[in-house]
């Protein structure tokens, strides 16, 4: 299958060249797959790849490859007989067939195609050489004109030489006899324009005519014109000299007259200066009046140190009246002068007339000294480092007083006065920035702006603070305030049978509504602030698209300044009551320190992250500067809540170790006689721990015990009568002992396991109880080891452990920790016993039951 050619007529095509338009035809016929099919066989057939280029010769090579030129048929043959069944084989000769057929085919109509296609573009050459032929007798004919009526032209030109050159001398005298004549009543015209005033056209008159003058002036009667003219013309300069001076024109008048001033060769800088200073009486009216408005209210120095509080109109929180915290309302401005009035008396009066001023002044010496004769003396140069200089040295003063205005703002109310003035000023700015490019006016506003905005961040801060500190008074004082106790029905297991009901000071059910109604106010307080700091960063408020406020206002100023520390400051006030030195410390009710501690891990499992995500949202703070993460706060809010927790412990632990210090510190041990029932303090520490348990399981969850035994409430007899504690006492009734009882006891303690008395807690009540008994009979045991004690004394200590076992394995959570210390105590008595003989295990059961 080589090169094929068509014939049509006398001329060939190549059948390549036809391609596009047979797939042009199909697309109409046989839609994209007749195309696609079309086009693949003939591009197999001239060996092209899918771009249209031809392969590589290594990809041809195959002799098997049908379509390839290297094609051979007897290979190909061979290789289908070895490798094809005979159904193989027939079905390959049925598709070799059809593809035959179709190839057939398409060859036909592409010939067909193309050959009608060769006869209607033949049709059109030969209409377009008959188009062409006419086209060209109609160009000669134009030629042949035009050459005509250039020939006429130049006739009637020559004919006409003389009588046009006689016109032209003629307009040339016509013209020089009326400059003549206005040189000639010049004098009289710029004496008429002086008697009306009319400055302008007299000046206008003179410039026209000076040049003239100047040039004739060797003539006696053009000298005699021109000294006229002077002197005309120094009365007019004088006279706009003084009008320039009493300043009491218009500014369009004193505009004008700066100009004639100028035209007429007055010194450009000196005009400058007195044009300047002539704004500056104006514009600085316009600054004292503002001034006025500050003066009657209050000094700088008493508007700084003002302080800022809420308004005292809400209830006292935890009130008799009110048991929760309320959202106090911010309290606004008491000063009579309106902001939003104060901005836009500026910017009407001053900003206003300063823009004015700009506008006129480059026009009268920058625009207009940049054209004409002014062009070549260099005054625009001059004339803007002095207008530079004016408007910084005016605007100074005015932003000192918006700033002194702005300070008086300290209710942390409504913002939208607020906003709106410092929008109002800043749209008003970019006009200067228009006027005088270059100026540091409106970079200037731009930073009173952003402190402004900055302050009010501040001062939020400052109240968000000054509410929570507040807040903590009101759950201090009720927390004091007492009232009827309900925690009895609350109060699990034997704590409101064996060891008396909780004590009613505490009011256990209050903390969840205090903690509650507290975290609720402080959250609501923060949406507040945020709500109103929220109105700086509004659409329609100018400043607040710009890259240089938004992004550093939003991610430092409400994000970190604010928000994180504010959270920082709940964190770090709330650590500062675990400080135990002096009274601080000890002033603080341990409900409160609990209180605390929950209100923190609260805020370190979901209120922080909370708070967070909402101030992201809301003002779309994107971290481009290094920012508070997340887990730092979190990780400092557990952090004040585990030392909450642990002084919480601590504290009520020594409250309990107190009594039980001044119990063992003012008996008589030796002499004491003999125990018939429990010691009150005993009973007092049990209702204690009973009315603490409460008071932590309102705020914190169970948490995990072991495995209580059958008999725990019993385990005392059997601890004190077992044969180790015999063994214990043994040494010390029998002389011949041959070991030392402190050296049995020192060999018992390597085996126990070692008990850490101050170690941290965790977030559960049995945790914190456990660390509150610890602490509790870890002080027993010191005091009873400094004490010396007689046989009763010894007894008395006995049935005491007994009572503690009864109900304080209840709230550990291994009761095997009270065994233990219990078993210490009451072996250290046995120790420091002058007549050890302990009490049967039946009676002190006895006496506890009693009890």
């Amino acid at each position: 299958m080589g090169a094929h050619w068509i014939c049509c007529g006398s001329i060939f095509w190549p059948l390549e060249l036809a391609m596009d338009e047979v797939t042009a035809a199909d697309s109409e016929d046989g839609g994209p797959d007749r195309r696609r099919r079309v086009h693949g066989m003939l591009k197999l057939y001239y060996g092209l790849n899918q771009e249209g280029k031809a392969e590589d010769e290594m990809e041809s090579l195959d002799p098997c490859d049908i379509n390839g030129p290297h094609f051979d048929p007897e290979h190909y043959l061979n290789k289908l007989r070895r490798e094809c069944s005979l159904a193989e084989l027939m079905d390959q000769e049925t598709c070799m067939v059809k593809q035959i057929r179709s190839l057939d085919s398409d060859m036909q109509t592409l010939v067909y195609e193309n050959y009608n296609k060769f006869i209607s573009a033949t049709d059109t050459i030969r209409k377009m050489k008959n188009d062409f032929k006419k086209m060209e007798d109609e160009m000669d004919c134009l030629s042949a004109n035009m050459a005509a009526i250039t020939e006429f032209s130049a006739s009637i030109s020559g004919t006409l030489q003389d009588q046009h050159t006689q016109i032209t001398k003629l307009s040339g005298v016509h013209t020089l006899l009326r400059k003549l004549q206005f040189l000639f009543e010049l004098p009289a015209r710029l004496n008429k324009c002086l008697e009306l005033q009319a400055y302008a056209q007299a000046v206008s008159s003179h410039r026209r005519a000076r040049c003239v003058l100047h040039q004739y002036s060797h003539l006696p009667s053009f000298k005699g014109i021109q000294d006229d003219c002077h002197a005309i013309m120094d009365k007019l300069a004088q006279e706009l000299r003084q009008k320039f001076r009493d300043g009491g024109s218009s500014a369009k008048d004193l505009s004008q007259c700066v100009e004639l001033l100028l035209q007429l060769d007055e010194p450009a800088e000196e005009l400058c200066d007195k044009f300047l200073s002539h704004a500056r009486s104006r514009l600085e009216s316009d600054l004292q009046g503002l001034e006025a408005e500050i003066r009657p209210y209050s000094s700088p120095s008493a508007v700084k140190d003002a302080p800022v509080r809420w308004s005292p109109s809400t209830a006292v929180v935890g009130s008799p009246d009110d048991k929760s915290p309320k959202t106090r309302a911010l309290s606004s401005p008491t000063s009579n002068t309106d902001i939003l009035e104060f901005i836009d008396r500026g910017c009407n009066e001053f900003v206003s007339s300063l823009c004015l001023l700009i506008t006129s002044y480059q026009e009268l010496f920058v625009n207009h000294a940049q054209t004409g004769e002014l062009a070549s003396k260099n005054i625009p140069q001059m004339a803007n480092g002095k207008l530079s200089a004016f408007v910084d040295d005016l605007a100074a003063r005015y932003f000192s007083l918006v700033e002194r205005r702005i300070q008086e703002e300290k209710g942390v109310g409504d913002n939208s006065l607020l906003v709106r003035a410092l929008d109002r000023f800043h749209r008003r700015l970019q006009a200067v920035s228009k006027l005088l490019p270059g100026s540091s006016v409106p970079n200037k506003g731009t930073e009173i702006v952003i402190r402004a905005a900055t302050e009010r961040v501040k001062q939020y801060l400052a109240a968000l603070q000054s509410f929570y500190l507040d807040s903590l008074t009101d759950v201090r004082q009720a927390l004091a305030t007492p009232r009827l106790s309900v925690a009895s029905a609350s109060v699990t297991g034997g704590g409101a049978h064996h060891g008396g009901p909780a004590s009613g000071r505490d009011a256990p059910n209050s903390l969840p509504e205090l903690l509650s109604s507290l975290s609720a106010s402080i959250l609501n307080q923060i949406k507040s602030v945020l709500a109103s700091v929220h109105l700086f960063t509004a659409k329609d408020i100018a400043f607040s698209n710009k890259p240089y406020f938004k992004g550093e206002f939003c991610s430092r100023g409400v994000r970190e300044s604010l928000v994180v520390n504010f959270i920082k400051f709940i964190c770090q006030s709330s650590r500062q009551f675990c400080e135990s030195a002096g009274d601080k410390g000890g002033s603080t009710p341990p409900a409160l320190l609990l209180l605390l501690s929950r209100l923190c891990l609260d805020y370190e499992t979901s209120t922080i992250s909370y708070i967070l995500t909402l101030t992201d949202e809301q003002f779309l703070v994107q971290h481009h500067s290094p920012v508070t993460q997340v887990t730092t706060l979190c990780g400092e809010a557990r952090e004040a809540a585990q030392k909450l927790l642990n002084h919480y412990v601590k504290v009520q632990g020594l409250i309990i170790s107190q009594m039980l210090r001044k119990s063992v510190e003012t008996r008589d041990w030796v002499n004491t006689i003999e125990p018939r029932n429990v010691r009150a303090v005993m009973k007092r520490v049990v209702e204690d721990t009973t009315s603490i348990d409460v008071q932590v399981g309102l705020l914190y969850e169970e948490g995990v015990r072991k495995a209580h035994s059958s008999d725990s409430s019993k385990r005392t007899f059997s601890v004190y009568s077992n044969s180790r504690q015999q063994a214990r006492y043994a040494a010390s009734y029998t002389p011949s002992a041959p070991m030392d009882t402190n050296l049995l006891s020192n060999i018992h303690k390597l085996f126990s396991e070692r008990i850490d008395i101050f170690s941290s807690v965790e977030f559960n009540k049995v945790s914190v109880m456990t660390g509150i008994i610890k602490i509790s009979l870890k002080t027993f045991l010191e005091c009873v080891r400094l004490r010396t004690f007689g046989r009763y004394g010894l007894q008395q200590i006995q049935v005491d452990c007994h009572y503690l076992q009864m109900y304080l394995w209840r709230f550990v959570s291994d009761e095997n920790l009270v065994h233990f210390l219990l078993d210490e105590i009451v072996g250290s008595s046995a120790h420091r016993c002058l007549d050890p003989a302990p009490m049967e295990q039946s009676v002190i059961e006895v006496i506890c039951e009693r009890g």
